[in-house]
């Protein structure tokens, strides 16, 4: 008879909670599959294979975004969609005005200038302040949110989400605050607007994945929420 102590029963790994997190791929003939998957159109596993034979190809990545550039295999098989570059600017717009209400709030409440003995420079400095001020505030909103769920509100609101590129799982806190930090640190010091719309207006020109500078900074990608 063995003395040795049953072994401990280990717990779920928290990562797994996620439920966008892509899964391995089920084993042949299961039935389960992706929770983006969708069927294919015309039926279920009955259907008849496409003209020419082969396999479907898979609903998402792949084809559409042109493959993994280094020949490997996709990151984005299993993944919803890309989102819409357009969507993107406009749930930006919608959180730089939730956000620049706050700001402005603060900076007429506090006073961003009271501290400036120049009076040549009262408006540079409060100009400063402000911007200062939104850079902190918008780092602290993009990163909070974005690390909690992949959405801030006019993501949320507009049904995109922001994933890990290589898992599909919800950035870390140091993922979404490098993130939030190459978009907005800049909006402090120069370019203001100007540098937030090279950022994320490189979404529309890049290929495959439609990153942001910012996401590829935190090697993130935003995607379209299923429903």
């Amino acid at each position: 008879m063995s003395t040795e102590p049953p072994p401990y029963p280990t717990g779920p790994d928290p990562d797994d909670n996620d439920p966008f997190r892509k899964q391995p791929p089920p084993p042949p003939g299961s039935g389960a599959g992706s929770p983006y998957d969708a069927p294919p159109p015309g039926g279920g596993a009955g259907s008849a294979p496409p003209p020419g034979g082969g396999a479907p190809p898979p609903p998402y990545g792949g084809g559409p975004y042109g493959g993994d550039p280094y020949g490997g295999q996709d990151p984005l098989a299993g993944m919803p969609p890309l989102a819409d570059s357009g969507k993107r600017v406009l749930a930006r717009i919608i959180d730089m005005v939730l956000v620049g209400v706050v700001v402005w709030l603060l900076s007429w409440l506090f006073g961003t200038s009271e501290y400036d003995v120049d009076p040549d420079r009262v408006e540079y400095g409060k100009s400063f302040g402000q911007s200062l001020l939104a850079a902190v505030l918008y780092i602290a909103y993009d990163s909070y949110f974005i690390s909690r769920s992949g959405q801030t509100l006019g993501k949320k609101w507009l049904g995109l989400r922001v994933a890990n590129l290589n898992d599909g799982a919800t950035p870390t806190l140091q993922a979404a605050l490098a993130r939030a930090a190459v978009l907005w640190l800049p909006f402090a010091f120069c370019c203001a607007c100007i540098w937030t719309a090279i950022s994320g207006g490189w979404s529309f020109f890049d290929k495959p994945y439609k990153q942001g500078l910012h996401d590829k900074a935190a090697k993130t990608v935003v995607v379209s929420v299923p429903g």
